[in-house]
């Protein structure tokens, strides 16, 4: 589907931020690093800069990988009967409660089960519309809420990979961590753009000229080092970053639209990043598949 489509739907997220071309938010210069060749800077810096309160990782049902569907009793999902109401981002009551509940309880992040149609629920609503093949959009309506009776499973990347892993699908733009061979979380991405660039930036003192392809590569990776908080990269920063590839990091951002928009990095939505450092561990393969069509 069209870039132009998504990105209609995308600018309903209340997350605060507008997005420019590459990654970051407009007149705040925070922009990811996505460089697919390691460049020589100083050592990574912390930036002591507030972030959202820290949670515990979210406890979700497992959720059996059929690549058809999901197989409700064997992963032990009580059924579920919609409420049919059609919601839209600021929404309230209890159908999207139950929308929240739903969504967590299938290893989506939709934020606090608090009856509040807001952005974080929007990109949970995202991601699950992307792996059911609905067309993602602002609104749960009658083909959302069948999907959410008897939804389908993530489609598997990497048939024999290892039981604990994550799998990015640059073509839907959503990750899925495995834990034990089980789907423990699915959430939207934005990954890298495409589009060459050329930053400056100041970097030890000095004015610095930064270029790259602003691509995601396809690949088999494993988590390396991460950093807790917001990071200092030398294209700006990231938070929660744990890095697979180089410079190329899942990290935390304020802007993750409804197409690939970043410097190279995976992007996550906020509440993502905060409960996948506690998911996710080093040495983790990292499978990156597929290619985004606009």
């Amino acid at each position: 589907m069209g870039a132009r489509r998504w990105a209609a739907a995308a600018t309903l997220v209340t997350v605060g931020a507008v997005t420019v071309a590459g990654c970051g938010t407009a007149g705040t210069g925070q922009v990811d690093t996505g460089a697919t060749r390691p460049v020589a800077v100083a050592a990574p810096v912390s930036v002591p800069v507030s972030a959202p309160a820290r949670m515990e990782p979210t406890r979700v049902t497992p959720v059996a990988a059929t690549g058809t569907g999901v197989r409700a009793a064997a992963a032990g999902l009580a059924p579920f009967t919609a409420p049919g109401r059609t919601l839209k981002p600021g929404s309230r009551g209890t159908e999207v409660k139950a929308l929240q509940a739903r969504l967590k309880e299938l290893g989506y992040v939709p934020g606090p089960l608090d009856g509040q149609y807001g952005g974080t629920t929007q990109m949970a609503v995202w991601a699950f519309q992307k792996v059911q093949g609905i067309t993602p959009t602002s609104t749960v309506a009658s083909r959302t809420w069948r999907a959410l009776e008897n939804p389908k499973a993530p489609k598997v990347l990497v048939p024999r990979g290892k039981p604990d892993r994550v799998e990015v699908n640059l073509a839907k733009q959503i990750m899925v961590l495995y834990s034990g061979g089980e789907v423990k979380l699915i959430s939207h991405v934005s990954s890298g753009s495409g589009i060459p660039y050329t930053e400056y930036a100041m970097w030890n003192g000095k004015r610095t000229k930064f270029t790259g392809s602003a691509r995601t590569p396809t690949g088999d990776y494993k988590t390396t080092w991460r950093r807790s908080g917001w990071h200092r990269s030398y294209l700006g920063q990231l938070y929660n970053p744990i890095f697979f590839n180089g410079g190329i990091a899942l990290h935390g951002a304020l802007s993750v639209p409804l197409y690939p928009a970043s410097h190279g990095c995976v992007r996550l939505p906020m509440k993502v990043a905060e409960i996948l450092p506690g998911m996710l561990g080093t040495g983790v393969p990292v499978h990156v598949r597929g290619k985004f069509v606009r």
